[in-house]
């Protein structure tokens, strides 16, 4: 009965597409040449509007909402281009267990596919691990090249000015050279290579000047006669070359009775024939020009010269450096399946990338099919290979044919039954974007038949979009009733439903994962249709509190304006902008700096100055979006400000926005004016990429230009990421107390105080580390109660403690770590409720779940601390939890549960001691029972 009211529902409900229906599209380019666009006078109709005073309000509203208010008809959640198991933590762990197992040639392909499996939870630094550890066991040269050209991309090097793609950052696995060498040392991971060594070799003579060749003084007893010239050679020399000279020459031939032999007809000059005569004296070919060398090659493949192709492959593999070289060379070494000099060649383009995606003569070398077969002649074709390119070329534009032809190279590399999924999966993707919905539709199928249950979401969306909405609503039941259900599940079927079924699965789409956008978003809209728009705020807010997207800034940037509170609405565009500068806004009709230009005649803007005291104040309230938009509007006005660069840097790291941070910390290290501090922002860039002793080195080298407060404090913050001995400690204290003698402002001060309270406090001076953190407090730098707070505690002040976490969760903006941390100095039921406020504020901190399961296994009720873990593990499969969960299984006795939890944290985290020990401890447990 429920289905035949569904189908009657389905009836009469409208479907909708994602795109709303044909608007002019603003454009908001600044540019006088693009007038006479129809966009250009749409915004400047706008902008002549909102200065009109004659303009009503009406018209105003209207100016500012040109496409109205956002309708729930009109959202809809991405399809994640992503493999998404199910079973997470079991594919983990087989996938840890596969690569113990497996021989070490195929240890690389195995971190790949890891690779694949964890680009849905989106860690940055899990997933450089990940092609670190490939490139680690790398053995052929193929796998080499594209794996440092994909580390190298990953690091966005290409956005650093005066930084050439073929630079060596000095570390072996990121090295284009050590790239170009076959063979596998597994302890190489932290090595420095050779390339800053300068080699220098003598030359025994000049052979070649000019356009001239010059002879060895040597006698000669052949000649070869070349377009009636005769070049004098050495029998047992050129017999040397290879087998064919040698049965030529000393066989039963008529030449091996000649002393001149006719060599017109064998496609060779007579300045290559000459260089044949020299290499075969002096085995080098380095002292030719390149036109030669090519020359060379061509004719050792002729005549079968293996030491001499070899020569003339490397050689010239060592003359690419830029992009025009490789297109000039890449054609001769296909044709004469030179292997060093294509992969020369395809390193360029690889590390060229994304800016080589653009230039079509390098997509006609990867995009066809009959490119991939002469790549592959050539052992240069691979899955890694188009699946690095195919996946830039996803971000650089999804729906492009370039990026669909890449996918179908790479579905024709596949050759296991996870890169068929990803690759069938992934043209799904597309072509879904491209509204070809039966094609996306047969993709997703195929990937599902390869095991990929999530492609079904994708099935069904297709379904959908072809007017199969009960079909659609039919798939995702089954799927639900099949397996445990997971968020996505509950969140797909909801676009199939309707009413009150339709809320439920996405409230039980939240409870089951809480970092989905699309429900927050949804019942937002909903709340704003209702006229319910303040609601609609407090429901959008829940998610921002905790991960900042553009599309939910967006979101709540649309509900302030429709409520004319433009203060906040312009805050919220200038942090969204932060994010993505070329966002787009009102269903990617008007650019987020047009909209903040209209919106600035709505908002008094204030002077520098005035900004640096709102800054002030909004970084003194732990109001990170706040603060970020100060710093947007300041580098509006001071845009070549790199200090304000680094700034942003800052906020993004603490809200958890990598790339935005490592963006903004590029620019900033573009922009500066000076050594000293370029130097710091590499520092910076090293140390988030794990390479600290490089951070440590650029820190000590600006100093010595010109002490700073932020070369010291880079010094001090690097020493102290790791255990501290007493020795350390006192050398960290020693740096942060420079720091603060050197010019700051306030900001950076209270964070320098902040940190140096926090290394008193482990070296046992509390006394030192009270002053710090009041002084601290003094300068409106409120994380300072967390550090006060932990000093009363160690006073076995916990009431004082207590009161110290109230102040900061008072003060701050975002309190969620003050509640956690709060929860430490109070009674179990209050630290309880502290608890349950940090995860409602913010569901992705583990503490709060360790915390309540330790308690319910205290309380011998294990069931319910291993489901407590395993409510969080399903959308955050974190390291501590895991490995707390493993040791739940193994004291209730349960240790094949046990061994799956450790396998997939040391899959995570391959080094982790304490799962290790208890890995290794179940394994036993699990051989000998009786031992239990």
């Amino acid at each position: 009965m429920h289905s035949l009211k569904l189908i009657e529902r389905f009836k009469s409900t409208q479907v909708h597409a994602l795109n709303p229906p044909d608007t002019t599209v603003v454009n908001t380019t600044a540019s006088s040449s693009t007038s006479s666009k129809p966009g250009n006078h749409r915004v400047k109709f706008i902008v002549s509007k909102l200065k009109s005073n004659k303009a009503c309000s009406v018209s105003r509203d209207k100016a500012l909402l040109p496409f109205g208010l956002p309708r729930t008809d009109l959202l809809e959640p991405p399809i994640e281009p992503h493999l998404k198991p199910i079973q997470l933590v079991e594919t983990l762990a087989g996938i840890y267990r596969r690569f113990k197992a497996c021989s070490e040639s195929g240890k690389s392909l195995i971190c790949i596919e890891q690779y694949s499996v964890l680009s849905s939870l989106g860690d940055p630094k899990l997933l450089r691990r990940c092609l670190l550890a490939a490139r680690q066991h790398a053995f052929d040269v193929h796998s080499k090249l594209v794996l440092s050209a994909w580390l190298r991309y990953e690091r966005r090097e290409d956005e650093l000015d005066g930084v050439s793609p073929m630079d060596c950052s000095r570390f072996i696995l990121e090295c284009p050279r050590a790239a170009l060498v076959s063979g596998y040392d597994p302890n190489s991971i932290y090595d420095h290579c050779k390339c800053y060594q300068g080699c220098t070799k003598s030359a025994n003579a000049q052979i070649y000047k000019g356009n001239e060749l010059l002879t060895l003084e040597e006698d000669g007893d052949i000649s070869f006669c070349v377009d009636n010239e005769e070049i004098n050679c050495v029998r047992f020399k050129i017999a040397a070359l290879s087998r064919p000279f040698k049965a030529m020459l000393y066989g039963s031939f008529m030449e091996s009775k000649s002393y001149k032999i006719d060599f017109s007809q064998n496609d060779i000059s007579v300045e290559g024939m000459r260089a044949v005569d020299l290499y075969s004296r002096t085995r080098r070919v380095d002292l030719f020009s390149p036109k030669i060398v090519l020359e060379l090659l061509s004719f050792s493949n002729r005549f079968c010269c293996e030491e001499m192709k070899s020569a003339c492959d490397i050689h010239l593999a060592s003359l690419v450096s830029s992009m025009e070289d490789a297109l000039d060379l890449i054609e001769y070494g296909l044709e004469e399946r030179a292997n060093v000099l294509i992969a020369s060649c395809l390193q360029v383009f690889l590390r060229e990338l994304p800016s080589s995606l653009y230039n079509p003569k390098v997509m006609k070398i990867f995009c066809s099919f009959e490119a991939r077969e002469r790549l592959a002649s050539a052992g240069h074709a691979s899955f890694l290979l188009y699946y690095f390119l195919s996946q830039v070329s996803m971000e650089e534009n999804m729906v492009s044919n370039a990026t669909f032809m890449l996918l179908e190279r790479l579905r024709e590399c596949a050759t296991e039954k996870w890169q068929q999924a990803l690759a069938l999966h992934q043209m799904g993707c597309v072509l879904l974007a491209r509204k070809e919905y039966g094609s996306a539709q047969c993709c997703f199928e195929a990937a599902s038949e390869s095991g990929h249950a999530y492609s079904l979401a994708g099935m069904a969306r297709c379904r959908n979009k072809k007017g199969q909405q009960y079909s659609a609503y039919r798939l995702m039941s089954s799927l639900i009733s099949k397996y445990k259900a997971v968020g996505w599940m509950y969140q797909e079927r909801s676009l199939y439903n309707v009413g009150k079924e339709k809320i439920a699965d996405l409230d039980t789409a939240t409870e089951l994962d809480p970092t989905l956008l699309f429900p927050y978003k949804y019942r937002a809209v909903s709340m704003l249709e209702e006229k319910q728009t303040r609601a609609a705020i407090s429901e959008i807010d829940r998610i921002i509190g905790f991960k900042l997207a553009p599309d939910c800034l967006e979101l709540r940037a649309w509900f302030f304006i429709a409520i004319e509170d433009y203060e906040s609405a312009l805050r919220d565009i200038r942090a969204l902008l932060t994010l993505e500068p070329d966002y787009k806004m009102f269903h990617k009709q008007v650019r987020g700096d047009m909209l903040i230009e209209l919106l600035s005649h709505k908002v008094q803007q204030g002077s520098q100055v005035d900004c640096w005291m709102q800054l002030y104040d909004r970084w003194s309230s732990v109001d990170d979006i706040g603060s970020l938009a100060v710093i947007h509007q300041m580098l509006v006005n001071d845009p070549g400000k790199s200090l304000l660069r680094f700034r942003q840097s800052l906020l993004l790291l603490r809200l958890n926005c990598q790339k935005a941070a490592m963006r903004c910390l590029r620019i900033a290290r573009n922009l500066s004016s000076s050594e000293h501090e370029k130097l710091v922002y590499e520092g910076w860039i090293l140390y988030d990429s794990g390479h600290r002793e490089e951070a440590l080195a650029r820190a000590e080298k600006s100093i010595l230009i010109q002490r700073s407060f932020e070369a010291f404090f880079l010094k001090a913050y690097t020493l102290a990421d790791s255990s501290l001995d007493p020795e350390s400690s006192s050398y960290v204290i020693q740096l942060l107390e420079e720091a603060l003698r050197c010019p700051s402002d306030g900001l950076r001060k209270g964070q320098a105080l902040n940190n140096l309270g926090t290394i008193l406090v482990d070296c046992g001076k509390l006394d030192q580390a009270e002053t710090c953190y009041m002084n601290a407090l003094e300068i409106k730098h409120t994380r300072a109660h967390q550090g006060l707070a932990r000093v009363y505690f160690l006073r076995n002040q916990r009431k004082a403690a207590y009161d110290e976490m109230s102040r900061l969760i008072e003060k701050a903006h975002d309190s969620a770590s003050a509640y956690e941390k709060r929860s430490e100095y109070s009674d179990r039921e209050m630290a309880k409720n502290d608890l349950n406020m940090t995860t409602k504020l913010d569901p992705l901190r583990t503490y709060p779940y360790r915390y309540r399961a330790a308690v319910l296994m205290d309380d011998q009720k294990e069931i319910e601390a291993v489901e407590e873990l395993t409510k969080a593990i399903a959308f955050k499969p974190d390291l501590q939890m895991l490995h707390l969960r493993a040791a739940f299984y193994e004291s209730m006795g349960d240790m094949n549960s046990a061994l799956c939890d450790c396998e997939a944290a040391l899959c995570l985290e391959p080094n982790h001691i304490d799962t290790l020990d208890l890995y290794n401890r179940a394994q036993d447990r699990a051989i000998n029972p009786q031992e239990m």
